[in-house]
Order: C-alpha cells, then structure tokens, then sequence
C-alpha cells in the first residue's frame, strides 16, 4: 500500500526517531508498504520519519543510479545491486574530505541542491530479522545512507545548506509546507495535518 510522503514543516520531520524492537507491530507488512511507497516516488531511499513515524528505521535502493554513466562499471554494478533495510542504525565513522552532490528529497519536492557530505561511512544496523551487522561504505551508497540517517535524526539536507541558500529557499519551502505544490506522488502537508 503506498502511503502518503510528510512534507516539509511538518513536526516529524524534526523529531530524533526512536528504537524499536522485534514486537514492533505489523514490521513485515510497514517495509513494504514504505518499498512500495518509495518506488511509487521514485526515490533510492525512504526514512520511517517520512510516513509519519518517528522510528529509527529507513530503506535504500540505490539501483535507478546504475544507469548513470559518470559512474564506472564497477561502482554501476554496486548500485544495482544495493537494496537494503537499516532498523536501529547507528553511524559509527564518516570520514574523508567532503565532496558536494546535488540532493534531493521526497519530503522537499522540487527542491535540489548541493550538499557536502564525507565520503566514507561505517554504520552498525539491524536487519528486518533484527540480525545486526557493521559495514563500511563509500561514494552514492554512503551518501544515500548519510541523507536517511539524518531523517531519523530529526535533520533535513536543507539543514545543511549555507544560510545565504535558506534564505533564498525560504519562500519555496513555506509553499510546501503549506501544500501550495504539485508531486507526482500522494503527500500529507502540516497545514491539513492540522485542519483534522
């Protein structure tokens, strides 16, 4: 079931998620509805905060990157073949010197910009059998990861743009925090969050 997307301004957005354990109810059924739903966007990754829920758990699928031939076959191959689901992550490194790329989010549609990220991360996470694992990654995955890691830390890439950009921005953002915009996918906006 696609669900719809929080958009900007809305509170969740801003909240440090919390963990959650094996009982959490009807898991199974939430990644893939939020699967579904982030394919319906045609987003490489979703974070729970996004859907409403202030949990610390995101899934990427880095495969609609793998066209992309500024990549080389190798990094291609990796991104095809990235799809996972991160429950109770925790960063545990970034390192590297900053590089910037051109980020969006589902929660901010039409809005893109530059965004300094390191380019090496370790992170410790559990799977949707809550099996836990600690890996490191590099380039597009790291980045995808690091922008849903914010999420569930209650941090947006807006965040982190210079404050000249929010300044510029600050017009787009109130109209989607206001639903004043069209997206080609089913979103919730604050303004009639707060009508109910």
């Amino acid at each position: 079931m696609i669900l719809p997307i929080v958009a900007y301004g809305d509170s969740v957005l801003k909240k440090k998620a919390v963990e959650i354990d094996a009982d959490y109810p009807k898991l199974n059924e939430l990644i893939a509805n939020m699967y579904e739903t982030m394919y319906g966007a045609y987003g490489v990754g979703l974070a729970a905060p996004q859907i409403g829920l202030a949990i610390r758990m995101f899934l990427v699928d880095t495969s609609p990157f793998a066209d992309d031939e500024s990549f080389s076959e190798k990094e291609q191959e990796e991104l095809k073949n990235f799809k996972k689901t991160f429950i109770n992550p925790i960063m545990l490194e970034e390192e590297g010197d900053e590089w910037a790329f051109n980020e969006g989010c589902l929660s901010i549609p039409d809005i893109r910009e530059d965004v300094f990220r390191q380019p090496k991360i370790k992170i410790q996470y559990q799977d949707e059998d809550f099996n836990t694992y600690t890996e490191e990654y590099d380039g597009l995955i790291a980045r995808v990861i690091q922008h849903e890691y914010d999420h569930i830390e209650g941090i947006l890439f807006t965040d982190k743009l210079s404050s000249f950009k929010k300044r510029l921005l600050k017009g787009k953002l109130q109209n989607i925090s206001k639903g004043k915009i069209r997206a080609d996918y089913k979103m919730r906006f604050p303004a009639m969050s707060r009508k109910r």
